[in-house]
């Protein structure tokens, strides 16, 4: 049996959980999710509990038992708290900017980049070098945040680019002068 698929999702106050016909709802106060589930688990509410069932023991249940009891978790997490990621930006002249729901972002390069922001994100500048991308899906959160870090990764020699606040960045020693 999957550890982490047998574990009961708590359902919190504030929050209601449908199922109809394989199609998860989850209602709260920051908004609504929706997930289609497959037919090899059964997602059921019981006593304020969300249980996820799979049907047999073959490879493919077993594997969509824990991710769909992962997801249902998550869907309740976003509607209730939300997720974030902060991203750091290192290196001269590099600056973000927010304006209605275009990110503008002058990473070195010739121009500066628009990025527009999707549906359902909202992201702040917090000074001109920390940007913080926030939502109720933790999908649509971490998909934005890796689209903007992919415009400018972090380098490994001086550390100029886009990176995850919690991120450690292996640097690498340059090349030394040396006598010809």
């Amino acid at each position: 049996m999957s550890r982490i698929g047998k574990l009961p999702v708590q359902i919190p106050e504030k929050v209601t959980v449908n199922v109809n016909n394989g199609l998860v709802s989850v209602t709260g106060p920051k908004g609504s999710l929706e997930l289609q589930t497959r037919p090899e688990v059964t997602i059921e509410v019981q006593n304020n509990e969300v249980v996820v069932t799979r049907h047999n023991d073959e490879k493919a249940s077993r594997s969509y038992h824990g991710l769909y009891r992962q997801l249902v978790r998550n869907m309740i997490q976003g509607v209730t708290t939300g997720f974030q990621k902060v991203l750091l930006i290192n290196g001269v002249g590099y600056r973000a900017e927010v304006k209605d729901n275009i990110l503008t972002l002058n990473l070195g390069y010739s121009l500066p980049i628009e990025y527009i922001i999707p549906e359902g994100i909202s992201i702040t500048a917090d000074g001109p070098a920390k940007l913080t991308v926030s939502g109720i899906s933790k999908e649509k959160v971490g998909k934005c945040a890796a689209e903007i870090r992919s415009l400018r990764g972090p380098e490994p020699y001086k550390g100029k680019g886009i990176k995850y606040e919690d991120e450690t960045i292996r640097r690498k020693v340059g090349k030394s002068g040396g006598k010809k």
